[in-house]
């Protein structure tokens, strides 16, 4: 827990810290007396002054402020003629919407910064690559397999998926890795419209194991090589084997952090081979991980049916499946309050259990479900190595980023505000703070990637056209132009308060969110 709250501060710190620092920047190019700079809200836990300034690091590390001399715009002071020289409200309409911008400025600036550095000095980044194809998908069609990896699109290099900003309007030709050897395909593409279904097609490749209906595991090898945690189970499917040797799993360190500390036996336990290895599988007691209950949930039609922790479903209502995609698919078929058969292996014996899926809420969704979790066990992700071509490719690589995470940051809060999307989404500090600590763990790169689309979401948040926020300043500005001169006392107090109450709901939404996520 220590760890990830420190994980936390290291990510959101710089964020609040050059967001504060262009305020800052233009309050002091323009003349404005600083009078706090902080980092952090409440309680000041270390303080210095420097000239005109006192700097400090507060308690809570949400945010930050940079407290100018004369911003408040419903003070009754009068101000001397050397102290109007000085304060933020007697500056002119530019030097104060350039003081207020200055914030999100600074944030899509860091952002910038943090891109070029990636791309300058090399990131290990997750290798784009196509995850589970089936015989109907588009590219299988067209000749890709289930885990090849982008080489080039057209002319362009690709590493990774943030690559695919860079893709021509047109597809016409794509090379892909397949063990070990560069294959180019003929495609004719919108280049968009390859990007979304390229995005379809990721997901995450199964790792080379199987399970039997006794509970046991084993991991899959190719007659001649050694067990090893290279290549999917889908890559090895795909490659049409016409055998495979399995080695019993027989135990998992209680603190693996990778497949390749599994431990099984040194001679194998078993060889299946025949023209349709999938299927000899099967015939033979041995499936695909995914299709093992790993749990139940309490109360669900799963529990009541008594399906049990270690059963291997194999059908529904005479239908074969080969993975729980399949079986999530076929579930949303049944109709309402509709019984269906289940067909499961259990201790080598095959069962059918009657039960009644029912509907649940799932991201926003009702989906049909029956109660059971998979036991799948992924691939890690393959991480690669990413480096621009020179500093121009560099700075042209880093523009595309921060402009595409720009545009698409302001299209995920249309759709929020349009309700294209669940209020659900929205995410609070804890969200913020879990997706930094996993970041983290998977490597540098990462962590920082992260660290640039934050920050450039705290700089579009804060161009929100709410009082209290930078954008509702700026508002305050033009509309100070529309009217001739300042607004009165009693509309900015009015805009204020509602400021302030639309604040604090987003605040209550987001920490809402973050509480039920957990509990």
């Amino acid at each position: 827990m220590l760890e990830k709250v420190l994980i936390f501060i290291v990510f959101l710190g710089p964020l609040v810290f050059f967001h504060e620092l262009g305020h800052f920047f233009f309050a002091r190019l323009f003349g404005v007396k600083v009078e706090v700079f902080s980092i952090g809200f409440g309680p000041k836990l270390l303080k210095w002054k420097k000239g005109a300034t006192q700097y400090a690091v507060s308690l809570i590390p949400l945010g930050g402020y940079v407290k100018m001399f004369g911003d408040d715009p419903l003070s009754a002071d009068e101000l001397s003629e050397e102290e109007k020289k000085v304060a933020f409200t007697h500056k002119t309409k530019w030097a104060r919407f350039w003081i207020v911008f200055g914030g999100p400025l600074a944030n899509f600036i860091l952002a910038f910064f943090i891109y070029l550095s990636l791309v300058t000095f090399g990131e290990n980044v997750p290798q784009a690559r196509f995850g589970p194809l089936n015989n109907q998908n588009t590219f299988y069609e067209l000749g890709f397999r289930s885990g090849d990896a982008l080489k080039k699109i057209n002319n362009t290099k690709i590493m990774s998926f943030d690559d695919l900003n860079l893709v021509d309007s047109e597809v016409k030709s794509v090379t892909v890795e397949r063990a070990g050897v560069d294959r180019t395909f003929d495609v004719d593409m919108n280049g968009m419209e390859f990007v979304q279904k390229f995005a379809q097609a990721q997901g995450q490749l199964k790792a080379p194991l199987l399970a039997d209906s006794y509970g046991n595991m084993f991991v899959v090898a190719e007659p001649g090589s050694s067990p090893n945690f290279d290549r999917s189970l889908d890559i090895l499917f795909a490659s049409q084997p016409q055998a495979l040797n399995l080695y019993k799993v027989t135990g998992t360190p209680e603190r693996a952090s990778s497949l390749d500390e599994l431990k099984y036996e040194a001679e194998k336990t078993a060889e299946v081979s025949g023209s349709d290895i999938e299927n000899k599988l099967r015939g033979e007691g041995f499936f695909p991980t995914d299709l093992m209950v790993s749990s139940i949930v309490m109360s669900s039609p799963a529990d009541k049916a008594d399906i049990k922790k270690g059963d291997i479903i194999v059908g529904i209502n005479g239908e074969s499946i080969s993975s729980f995609n399949e079986l999530r698919t076929k579930l949303q078929k049944v109709e309402s309050e509709q019984a269906s058969k289940l067909e499961i292996m259990r201790k080598g014996k095959r069962l059918e259990l009657s039960l009644t899926p029912e509907y649940r809420e799932v991201n926003g969704q009702k989906v049909m479900t029956i109660g059971v979790y998979s036991g799948m066990v992924f691939m890690p992700l393959k991480m690669v190595e990413s480096k621009a071509d020179g500093i121009v490719d560099g700075l042209s690589s880093a523009w595309v980023r921060t402009k595409e995470g720009l545009i698409k940051t302001v299209l995920g809060f249309k759709k929020l505000i349009t309700a294209e999307v669940s209020l659900d989404t929205i995410g609070g500090p804890l969200a913020i703070g879990q997706v930094a600590s996993d970041s983290f763990n998977i490597s540098l790169s990462m962590f920082f990637r992260l660290m640039a689309l934050i920050s450039i979401n705290l700089g579009v948040i804060n161009l929100f056209p709410i009082p209290v926020l930078d954008g509702g300043h700026i508002v305050f500005i033009f509309l100070e132009i529309v009217n001739g001169g300042p607004l009165s006392r009693k509309k900015i107090q009015v805009a204020q308060q509602f400021g302030m109450s639309l604040l604090f709901v987003l605040i209550f939404v987001a920490l809402f969110n973050d509480i039920t996520r957990i509990f």
